[in-house]
């Protein structure tokens, strides 16, 4: 590396040709600026940050780094903090990012990144991560209670395609808790409400529509082609019917359901972890499978449950965190209390074990009958 040090010194500096691949490289810019382009391999780390990161990218503090900005003045102030942390072979760039571009040296990332910039700073995200967010699919079973917050959120995070399935309307009774949808949509189909509430929030996430009930006949064709499928689903026979869908595509399944004060998640990931029948094998009979209409549920659950849906499909997409594979947290909002079970992968079980993937069925609303 070169030592030339116009503002400090101790701090060397290195021109843009003489980088190598073999360096570390750091943008110390701020989120608005990166959104517009950065060197390729670069880590993103804003300069309030840059020796935490650092850290976690080069914990061998004999790794050679280049830090740059856009001109060359907070780099080198990076730089020197670096070095009086113990790196031993650290440089700024001359001229930044600035000149990098102006000598035409190639850039990566995405001029449509800028409104993600507080998911940039974020190392497990940062720019890579965001592009497969936006190059994602997500399958969203129903636009009421739990799809509500999950459609909101995902779309806000930039997941590049949304399909919603629903084929029911906005009512009144809706509105406590299904936050997608407003007084002048009532009477509107409820994936035409949420189209345009989401196109509204985000106009760059591809939004489909299907104002379909799912069945075993359009099942395959619905969900065929996404990343994750979200189950917010009011009723048991969709959610059996989901479930061995997933099992037939190999698509994971975050699971959601509400009801009155509690509220419950899994992901069901069939061969990596259990389905669905591997914790209830059959539907239960129609006397235990109350749905919100009989039972209530209170307005800010499924904005709870939604929001983990959610998160839990971004943590899928990135392959970050520890995902609920294999086990259903439970929420009780009254209590404030939070427990979460293993469920165990059932050999037996009658659509992920060794029988294979079962037959797609339609069970009628008694959740016994199948459906002729």
């Amino acid at each position: 590396m070169m030592d030339s040090g116009p503002v400090n010194e101790n701090v060397p500096e290195i021109e843009p040709g003489d980088v190598s691949d073999d360096v570390t490289l750091i943008d110390v810019r701020e989120p608005d600026e990166t959104a517009g382009g950065y060197i390729p391999g670069a880590t993103l780390a804003p300069l309030v940050g840059v020796l935490d990161v650092t850290r976690d990218v080069a914990p061998d503090r004999t790794t050679p780094i280049v830090l740059y900005c856009a001109a060359g003045t907070r780099s080198r102030k990076a730089a020197a903090d670096l070095l009086e942390s113990g790196y031993t072979d650290v440089a700024s760039l001359t001229g930044g990012y600035q000149r990098w571009v102006a000598e035409h040296r190639p850039t990566a990332g995405r001029s449509d990144l800028s409104r993600y910039a507080r998911h940039l700073v974020i190392p497990e995200v940062g720019v890579a991560g965001q592009e497969r967010l936006l190059d994602s699919s997500v399958a969203v079973i129903g636009a009421g209670g739990l799809g509500s917050p999950v459609a909101l959120y995902l779309t806000a995070a930039g997941v590049g395609h949304l399909t919603l399935i629903d084929d029911d309307v906005v009512d009144e009774t809706n509105l406590q808790r299904q936050i997608l949808h407003d007084t002048p949509s009532i009477g509107e189909s409820k994936t035409g409400s949420a189209a345009r509430r989401l196109k509204a929030l985000n106009p760059n996430v591809e939004v489909s529509t299907i104002p379909e009930r799912i069945s075993a006949r359009n099942a395959i064709e619905f969900l065929d082609g996404h990343d994750v499928i979200i189950d917010g689903a009011d009723n048991f026979p969709t959610r059996y019917l989901v479930n061995d869908v997933s099992v037939h595509l190999g698509t994971p399944v975050v699971h959601g359901s509400i009801f009155r004060f509690e509220g419950q998640i899994a992901v069901f990931h069939p061969p990596v972890g259990p389905c669905y029948r591997c914790l209830f094998p059959q539907p239960p009979p129609p006397e235990l499978a109350p749905n919100c209409a009989d039972a209530g549920v209170i307005g800010a659950l499924p904005g709870v449950i939604g929001s983990l849906q959610a998160m839990e499909a971004i943590k899928l997409i990135l392959g970050i965190g520890d995902p609920l594979v294999g086990r259903l947290m439970i929420h009780d909002i009254l209590a404030s209390e939070v427990s979460t079970i293993r469920i165990p992968i059932d050999p037996d079980c009658p659509s992920c074990g060794v029988g294979g993937p079962p037959e797609l069925i339609d069970y009628d609303e008694t959740c016994i009958r199948r459906a002729v």
